[in-house]
């Protein structure tokens, strides 16, 4: 039986080291091995509680932060934050989303849906969940669609923790609050504002300077 000699073994180490260092170098030192990964239920989370890496917010990069692991939106001028990550392109069509959310007191907040990034102003594109339980909105509380399917109930209190869950199957919306339905309604092609459904990405809004809302644990289950 042959017997490799001390130094022998420190050559072959020394080897297995540099092919290591190879391999590495060839997948690149941002590369991400196998992507976002989903749970068993097909869940992926937009917002991985640490940084806005994935995000690119419109006038005031300052209107959105990282704090305890959450998003604070706001206080700021009107500003969106856009997902603009590595999940299904940022592109979603059919899918389900979920966000755990808080409400201060006069907070005005909203996910928009099917819509694109854009320098400043409210996005043109798609349609809003809005999220307002105190604000000074009383026509589009919180599960209202912003700006075609009003609510004026109160479902839910500011500083506590709400879920928001939005459901999109072709031309059907379905928005749920706390698992309360608020609408299930088929949008159409051309809705009363110009807007209509498509496929985009979503952003997170921050209303006034007298708003502040809370986001985690924001995760989406594409369906198509």
């Amino acid at each position: 039986m042959a017997v490799l000699s001390f130094r022998g073994l420190l050559s072959l180490a020394t080897a297995s080291v540099f092919l290591g260092m190879v391999v590495a170098g060839f997948a690149g030192p941002n590369s991400r091995a196998a992507g976002p990964v989903a749970d068993k239920d097909g869940w992926l989370d937009l917002f991985d509680g640490k940084s806005l890496d994935d995000w690119k917010p419109s006038e005031d990069p300052k209107a959105f932060k990282v704090e305890g692991g959450l998003i604070v939106a706001g206080p700021s001028k009107l500003t969106h934050l856009y997902y603009q990550g590595p999940i299904h392109k940022a592109n979603f069509k059919d899918f389900e989303l979920k966000a755990e959310v808080m409400t201060k007191p006069k907070g005005n907040s909203g996910i928009f849906f099917h819509t694109e990034h854009q320098p400043k102003g409210i996005p043109a594109k798609g349609f809003e969940f809005q999220i307002n339980n105190t604000g000074s909105d009383k026509r589009y509380r919180t599960g209202a669609i912003y700006p075609t399917k009003p609510l004026d109930k109160v479902l839910v209190k500011d500083d506590e923790w709400f879920e928001c869950h939005l459901t999109v199957r072709g031309g059907h919306v379905t928005l749920k609050v706390n698992g309360e339905t608020t609408h299930d309604v088929d949008l159409p092609v051309n809705a009363k504002s110009g807007l209509f459904l498509s496929s985009g990405t979503f952003a997170i809004q921050s209303h006034d300077p007298g708003s502040v809302v809370l986001f985690r644990r924001i995760r989406v289950k594409p369906l198509e």
